[in-house]
This record gives structure tokens, C-alpha cells and sequence, in this order.
């Protein structure tokens, strides 16, 4: 029987391709969000001072892989789906930035959690005054055809570099991805603005709680 070769273009037109390959990630982002839900829980149970303010996930969208694929000049969904760290994502917001640290300690000692990078853009941020730390985790995800291994990028962040980020995304789709260099220094003063008010949030939380 002659093999039937698929070409990239039928590979992304069927329906259920990318379907299936994202199944396990839907699942990955299950998983991680309940350890978080289970931690957010046991903190407040404790008493302990809950570090969370609230937590959003997301599934990139069969149309939003391939146009990123496309990008990066990756022409079959699977090849798409192995080389993005972002198919699956939660995003943390807490109130300060040592709550920040301390959800990251939390999640990277968990021993089915495999850690593949962590970025730290709160002590490095980029160029653009962009703050946060970026987490890439693997974690077992048991099928009944297998074990898969998805991996699931956590954001996590103040309130403070929240509401700078949100504004920034917007503001970077809006002039697509050209922004005026006037918005940038503004952008760029905003951050430091956001930062500062960071640290002196951490500050009062300090006296608060008569650790200095």
C-alpha cells in the first residue's frame, strides 16, 4: 500500500490534530491549578496569611499556536506544540513581592513538579520595565494510553505588575507592536512608578507585622 504523505497545510486543517496533541496541557493546567487552589487553602485554613490574591489560566487556542508557529517557521502542529512553553498558563497575582517568592518556593519543592526554567524578571526586568517571575514546569499527566509530560508556564506577580503588564498589552496590540517612543518612556516611567510602590507596600507590610 503507497503511504499517503500529509502536507503542513492538511496537517492544520484537520480538526481534531491539534485537538488531541493539546489534551494532555488542558490537563497539565488542571493539575497545577489545584495544587494552587490546595495551597491557597491550607494557608488560610492555617492562618498562616493567604499570599494569593487571585489566579487566571488560559489554553492557547488552536489558531493562536499556529500563528505563532508560523512565526517561528514551524510548519506541523506537533513540532508546534514540543517547542512551545506556553500552550498551558496560570497566572498568580499576590500583593507583595515576597508573597511572590514564597508561592515560587511552594510550587518548585513539590517533588512531581519537574522545574525547566525559572526566569526572574522582578530582580532582572526586561527592558521595557516588564517585572515578573517565569516558571516552566513539567508534570505527569496519567492517560489510559500513557503518561504525558505537558508543561505549564506559571506567571507570577504582584498587583502592581499586573495592572502595569495589562496596560502594556494593550497599548503594544494597539499601535501593533509599534509603540511610539514617547509611550515607551512613559511605559518605562510607569514601571518604575509600579515598582516603588511595590517596595513601599513591602515596607508597611513590614511594620505591620513587626519584622523590622
Amino acid at each position: 500500500m503507497q503511504e499517503t504523505r500529509v502536507t503542513p497545510d492538511e496537517d492544520w486543517s484537520r480538526s481534531d490534530t491539534l485537538a488531541d496533541l493539546v489534551l494532555p496541557y488542558r490537563f497539565g493546567l488542571a493539575e497545577v491549578l489545584t495544587k494552587i487552589t490546595i495551597l491557597r487553602e491550607e494557608l488560610t485554613h492555617r492562618g498562616e496569611g493567604n499570599p494569593i490574591e487571585h489566579v487566571s489560566s488560559r489554553l492557547k487556542t488552536p489558531a493562536s499556536i499556529q500563528s505563532k508557529a508560523a512565526r517561528l517557521g514551524i510548519t506541523h502542529p506537533a513540532d508546534a506544540v514540543a517547542s512551545l512553553n506556553d500552550v498551558a498558563g496560570i497566572r498568580v497575582v499576590c500583593s507583595f513581592i515576597s508573597d511572590a517568592y514564597r508561592v515560587l518556593e511552594m510550587l518548585t519543592r513539590q517533588p512531581d513538579l519537574t522545574v525547566l526554567a525559572v526566569k526572574d524578571y522582578v530582580a532582572h526586568p526586561k527592558e521595557n520595565g516588564y517585572r515578573s517571575i517565569h516558571l516552566i514546569v513539567q508534570i505527569p499527566v496519567f492517560l489510559s494510553t500513557g503518561v504525558e509530560h505537558p508543561r505549564v508556564e506559571v506567571q507570577i506577580r504582584t498587583v502592581a505588575m499586573d495592572f502595569w503588564a495589562s496596560v502594556e498589552h494593550k497599548i503594544y496590540y494597539k499601535f501593533d507592536k509599534a509603540i511610539p517612543d514617547e509611550l515607551r518612556e512613559e511605559l518605562a516611567h510607569a514601571a518604575q512608578v509600579s515598582h516603588d510602590l511595590d517596595q513601599r507596600m513591602m515596607a508597611l507590610h513590614r511594620v505591620v507585622h513587626g519584622t523590622i
